[in-house]
């Protein structure tokens, strides 16, 4: 990546990309934060508390280890959003504001990662209906196990945690929208023309 004409990195240019970079890193890191929290005790349950539940059913399986690997990358965008505020900061500094394309390459990490995030959780999302969809197919149409019971295979039945386990991943899927949201603005900000560079393109080719 170039960093293109002097014109497109322009001190007021540059100066105004970094405050949106700033306020959006902020939005961005404060919602995945808030959103992070639950998820993330999701995880730790599953991993300590559901291997000492025998019967349950919620051991470590590959599910388990698709959800694992979605908060992972659920972390590593909301410590990205922090760098984009630092970065904000730094494009308002004269003396110190990186080239553009060291912010084009940022921007560029933070949208797939965004997409690999969102990938994760459709993933998870299609895996908890068709299981769902599964267990209400196989048992008798009159009436079905809700709960687990005492000896009982916990395979076909439903029970809270099912309920649970879904809305966190929607809730997932609604944090990694946001990111490549506020990530795809952030790059049409860094990669359309300005106003002077149009101005001054027109000039030129007539």
């Amino acid at each position: 990546m170039s960093d293109g004409p002097d014109i497109e990195w322009a001190a007021q240019r540059r100066e105004s990309i970094g405050e949106q970079l700033s306020v959006l890193g902020k939005v961005g890191f404060f919602v995945q934060l808030a959103l992070l929290a639950i998820p993330s005790l999701l995880a730790v349950y599953i991993l300590v508390l559901g291997r000492s539940a025998p019967g349950s059913g919620t051991g470590i399986d590959f599910g388990s280890y698709v959800f694992f690997a979605s908060v992972l990358v659920m972390m590593f965008t909301t410590y990205w959003f922090f760098r984009y505020i630092k970065l904000g900061q730094r494009m308002k500094d004269p003396a110190q504001h990186p080239p553009r394309s060291t912010v084009l390459t940022t921007l560029w990490i933070g949208l797939w990662a965004g997409c690999l995030g969102i990938a994760f959780s459709m993933l998870l999302l299609l895996a908890a209906a068709w299981r769902i969809l599964f267990v209400l197919l196989t048992n008798p149409q009159s009436g079905m196990l809700i709960a687990p019971t005492a000896g009982s295979n916990p395979t076909y039945s439903l029970s809270a945690i099912d309920a649970v386990g879904l809305t966190l991943l929607i809730i997932s899927l609604g944090a990694e929208l946001v990111v490549l949201g506020l990530t795809l603005w952030l790059l049409f900000r860094m990669t359309w023309p300005s106003a002077s560079t149009a101005k001054g393109e027109t000039e030129m080719s007539a």
